[in-house]
C-alpha cells in the first residue's frame, strides 16, 4: 500500500532527535525568532495530523512537531516504557534541547494527558521550560468521561497483543468513520496506516494503550493541574465525537472555573482534519491575546 504524497512530503520535511538511544522524528518550521508553538498528537497517529494547520501556523510561529516514542516515524522498540510520564520527560527533553521559552502548547487526545503532565510539572516547579499557554483539542481530560472504542478495550484487555496483531487497515478505517463526523480523506487514512506499520508499531500499541489506567491512576494530579492552572487554557472539541465529545465539554464545563471552551458542531474526535479552518480561528485568536 503507498504512502499518499502528503506524508512522504512531511517525512522527507523532518529530521531525528536521539533520545536515549533512539530516533524521534521531529519537524519544525517558522522563524526562530516568533513564538514557541509545540504540537503533541494523539493515539494512535502522530504529528502528521498537524499537516492542515502547519503552513497558517509557521507564519506566526516557531512551530515543533514530534512523534512521541513508539508513534509515527519514530522509534517503537518492544522493550520501551511507554507511560504517560515518559512521553512528557520526552517532550520536555525537546524544548530543553531547543531551547524553548515561553511555549504555548497545541495538543490532541493522548497528547491532552501528555500535556496534563507538563502542567503538573510547571505548577510544581519541577518542569524546567516556561509554558506560556495549552489548548487542548478532543481528548480525555477526565477518565470519567472518556468513552473509548471498542478496539481500545480489546487492546486493553489480555488479548491485547493477539488482537494487535490482526488490525487492517480495514479495521482502522472503520474506528476512524465511527469517531469522526464525516468520512476523512483517503489520504489521511492511508496516512494514518502506515504511520502505525512503520516500525511494527503494531507490536506495541498494547503498551501505549496503557495511558487509559494511567488516567485513572493519576486522576487527581492531572485533574488538579487543570483546576489550579496559573497558564491560560483553551479547550476547542468537536460535539460529536462518541469518545469526548459534548458529554466531556459538560464535565469540562463543571470542574474548571471560568472555562474558555470553544464548541464545534458537527464536528467529531478529530478537528485539526475534520474542520482545520475553524481549529485555526479558534486556536489563533485565542494565542494573539
Amino acid at each position: 500500500m503507498e504512502q499518499p504524497v502528503s506524508l512522504i512530503e512531511w517525512h522527507h520535511a523532518g529530521g531525528s532527535f536521539l533520545w536515549r538511544g533512539h530516533d524521534i522524528f521531529v519537524r519544525t518550521g517558522g522563524a526562530d525568532d516568533r513564538p514557541a508553538l509545540v504540537l503533541i498528537h494523539g493515539f494512535p497517529s502522530a504529528s502528521h495530523d498537524w499537516h492542515p494547520l502547519w503552513d497558517t501556523l509557521c507564519r506566526d510561529f516557531r512551530v515543533i512537531a514530534l512523534d512521541m516514542i513508539g508513534f509515527g516515524f519514530s522509534d517503537k522498540p518492544a522493550d520501551a516504557d511507554y507511560s504517560i510520564q515518559t512521553q512528557a520527560s520526552l517532550v520536555e527533553t525537546l524544548m530543553r534541547a531547543l531551547e524553548l521559552e515561553d511555549v504555548t502548547l497545541l495538543v490532541h487526545d493522548y497528547g491532552n494527558t501528555v500535556a496534563q503532565e507538563l502542567l503538573a510539572r510547571h505548577l510544581d516547579g519541577t518542569l524546567h521550560v516556561s509554558l506560556k499557554g495549552i489548548c487542548f483539542l478532543n481528548g480525555g481530560l477526565f477518565p470519567e468521561t472518556h468513552r473509548p472504542v471498542m478496539a481500545q478495550r480489546l487492546l486493553i484487555s489480555p488479548l491485547g497483543g493477539l488482537f494487535a496483531r490482526f488490525i487492517s487497515f480495514e479495521k482502522l478505517s472503520r474506528n476512524f468513520r465511527h469517531v469522526c463526523s464525516d468520512a476523512l480523506p483517503e489520504d489521511d487514512l492511508l496516512a494514518f496506516w502506515a504511520l502505525l506499520e512503520h516500525n511494527n508499531g503494531r507490536q506495541v500499541m498494547p503498551k501505549l494503550i496503557r495511558y487509559m489506567v494511567e488516567r485513572r491512576q493519576f486522576r487527581q494530579r492531572w485533574v488538579g493541574a487543570l483546576q489550579n492552572s496559573n497558564i491560560p487554557l483553551r479547550l476547542i472539541d468537536g460535539l460529536d465525537d462518541p469518545v469526548s465529545g459534548a458529554h466531556m465539554v459538560a464535565r469540562y464545563r463543571e470542574l474548571i472555573a471560568d472555562a474558555d471552551v470553544v464548541e464545534l458542531e458537527g464536528i467529531g474526535h478529530y478537528p485539526q482534519l475534520e474542520a482545520p479552518e475553524q481549529v485555526l480561528r479558534a486556536f489563533l485568536s485565542w494565542a494573539g491575546q
